[in-house]
């Protein structure tokens, strides 16, 4: 038995829904529902007896408390979190709440369920925190890529908190002895993606015919991570990562924000002739305090533990645009909010 916080939401779904796929060994989940988490990723367990799901705040002691004590988890893999920059310059404070206190509160429990383990449970336990690259701050166009020892200098509201986060679990390895690993991804991609990020975001506005903002002069670079790769060093790292280390994950695909989005309008013009998908790109004010580039070096993973993405740019951008084109009813139940009614008919008591 595993405890995935956060496994309604976009990484978080894809880790659960990848984990069942590759494994018998039960999930519990705890996700609060916030406006990100769609059960509605995940109707396809709604009668698997490997997932248990727990609607719930990772900063409730008292809930995480007893769901530990309950189902006994040989790890965690700590998911939860407030994850959209934009979000957090016009509102911090969700930010602040979750990754930082409910990380606490989380951190506290995990260390007080561990500490009365078995000699054996206690040495084979993990708490595995998923991060992100933007911990880092901002790179020059010719600096080195982020390494795990690239000193953390965070600029938003959101990598403050997320550095934060990063922090505690390290002083609670140090402090505690806690069994902690911790990951740093780049931008993940992919299927059930909230449509507010910029890829989803663009090949939504596209197919309905609306502009496609982007941000300044479109010359932020991001490192581009498939989401499915991203599940896949996660379990790498709990099967054979070594306590109190850091791993970077990344995708080594390098590319500015507006090489994405042409991509994405040439790639659905393919899918759709006659279309003109580049005529709704539109330039818009820069956010504040916008970093221009994110770089993952990726090397410490792949050669301590042996994993690299499977999926270059390429073919993971076109499976995800053929996702979204397949699946038009779940963006459309995003947009019109209905993906919350879907939980409320099928899980009725989540929600009331």
């Amino acid at each position: 038995m595993i405890l995935v916080t956060g496994g309604a939401g976009f990484i978080g779904s894809n880790f659960v829904l990848d984990w069942l796929a590759q494994s018998d060994e039960k999930i519990v989940n705890l996700d609060k529902l916030t406006y990100a988490g769609n059960l509605q990723n995940l109707s396809s367990l709604s009668k698997d007896t490997r997932h248990i799901f727990v609607q719930g705040d990772i900063g409730n002691t008292q809930l995480v408390s007893q769901i530990l004590v309950q189902y006994q988890p040989r790890a965690i893999i700590n998911l939860a979190a407030e994850s959209h920059v934009d979000r957090s310059i016009h509102g911090p404070e969700d930010f602040i709440q979750t990754n930082i206190v409910g990380t606490f509160h989380l951190l506290e429990a995990v260390r007080a369920y561990w500490d009365e383990l078995e000699f054996i449970a206690k040495q084979n336990f993990r708490f595995l925190h998923v991060s992100t690259d933007e911990v880092y701050g901002s790179l020059t166009q010719n600096e080195p890529a982020f390494t795990e020892e690239h000193r953390y200098e965070p600029n938003s509201p959101y990598s403050a908190s997320k550095a934060s986060s990063d922090h505690l679990v390290r002083a609670y390895h140090h402090t505690y002895g806690l069994p902690m690993l911790t990951t740093n991804c780049s931008n993940n991609y992919g299927p059930f993606q909230f449509p507010e990020k910029l890829i989803p975001l663009m090949i939504v506005n596209a197919l309905a015919g609306k502009s496609l903002p982007v941000y300044g002069d479109g010359q932020q670079i991001r490192d581009w991570l498939f989401v499915t790769d991203h599940c896949s060093a996660i379990r790498r790292v709990l099967e054979a990562g070594i306590v109190g280390e850091t791993y970077n994950i990344g995708g080594w695909n390098e590319k500015p924000n507006i090489e994405i989005v042409q991509i994405i309008c040439t790639l659905l013009e393919d899918s759709f002739p006659g279309s003109a998908f580049h005529k709704f790109i539109t330039y818009v004010k820069d956010r504040p305090g916008h970093d221009r580039r994110y770089a993952i070096n990726a090397m410490k993973i792949e050669r301590e533990l042996n994993w690299k993405p499977a999926e270059t740019f390429e073919t993971g951008i076109r499976k995800t645009i053929q996702w979204y084109l397949n699946n038009q009813q779940w963006i459309a139940d995003i947009q019109t909010g209905a993906y919350r009614k879907w939980i409320e008919k099928n899980y009725p008591k989540l929600l009331s």
